[in-house]
């Protein structure tokens, strides 16, 4: 099978991670092993890639492209893990660690899964078909208002009390199953010149809540600093300004000394220093990569070191 995703900021990613050729390190959402194949290239045979994905496409992709290379090891387990992982393989620190939160290619184009609108499927939305609950699980069972705060706080819709108000009355004549149910909705209260974007930002609201993205990567963050050495790289790859901010943030608040109110004559918070960030902006893809992969076009990436 040809590797169905192009992994996005590869050469930049790889640039700012890899420290140590003989190195330890940790890439969260593998995805289909394009950034996985990069951090081995840099690395020697003493060096080792721990790889982790809940997509079992992904996974089985994943397991059969590396069988033979002894330095990869893959697991099937949710990234917010990243230190039992370290323990289950005996690994006290990582060199390195990457995670990739976007969405491949092959899971937007695989109409199964229901990630797009541009098809009538099944509204799924799950990353880990292990998880209990679709999208049109919540669509057909959360109140109006529960429904208004999921669009607006993750998709950012400014539309959200009117999409969630025609939601309800539509699933008191029918249950919404398809996307092209919700795509119906959403277009018989929102103006044709916006309807695109405001497709994209309800079902984008939909895939965050459905799979708890943000919840996780705020986890995957803090357990992360248990176990990346001193020195080590944590870099990360964004593709909403939901993610964006909580990696922003993170990185600001463990770069401090002190978090004490600036009026304080000294410092009583205890807090100690943990990063020191290696992008004052976030690195963006160049106008050449964006022409050959247009869906890279959102991606940030950030990135900072252990002290």
């Amino acid at each position: 099978m040809k590797q169905p995703h192009s992994p996005v900021l590869l050469n930049e990613s790889i640039k700012l991670l890899v420290n140590n050729k003989a190195g330890k390190y940790f890439e969260a959402t593998m995805g289909f092993g394009g950034h996985t194949e990069g951090i081995l290239e840099k690395l020697n045979s003493d060096g080792i890639v721990v790889s982790t994905d809940v997509d079992i496409n992904a996974f089985s992709f994943c397991k059969e492209k590396f069988k033979n290379d002894k330095r990869v090891k893959i697991y099937k387990f949710n990234f917010s893990l990243v230190d039992v992982i370290a323990k289950i393989d005996s690994i006290e620190f990582f060199d390195g660690i990457l995670a990739d939160l976007g969405v491949s290619s092959f899971q937007l184009d695989d109409s199964a899964a229901g990630f797009s609108y541009s098809s009538n499927t099944d509204l799924d939305l799950r990353l880990d078909k292990n998880l209990r609950k679709t999208a049109a699980d919540i669509l057909n069972e959360e109140s109006e208002s529960a429904l208004a705060n999921i669009i607006y706080e993750f998709g950012e819709e400014k539309n959200s009390r009117r999409i969630a108000k025609a939601i309800c009355k539509m699933r008191e004549i029918k249950k919404i199953t398809k996307t092209e149910d919700l795509k119906e909705i959403i277009s018989s209260v929102t103006n044709a010149r916006y309807l695109v974007k405001t497709l994209s930002r309800v079902f984008q609201a939909l895939r965050i809540y459905v799979n708890e993205e943000l919840n996780i990567l705020r986890t995957f963050l803090e357990n992360s600093m248990d176990v990346l050495g001193k020195g080590g790289r944590l870099v990360i790859i964004s593709y909403h300004s939901l993610e964006d901010r909580i990696v922003k943030e993170f990185f600001k608040h463990e770069s401090l000394s002190c978090i004490c109110p600036k009026e304080s004559p000294v410092c009583t918070c205890g807090k100690e220093r943990r990063l020191k960030i290696l992008t004052s902006k976030p690195i963006t893809p160049t106008a050449n990569e964006l022409q050959m992969n247009k869906r890279a076009r959102s991606a940030k990436l950030r990135a900072a070191e252990r002290i």
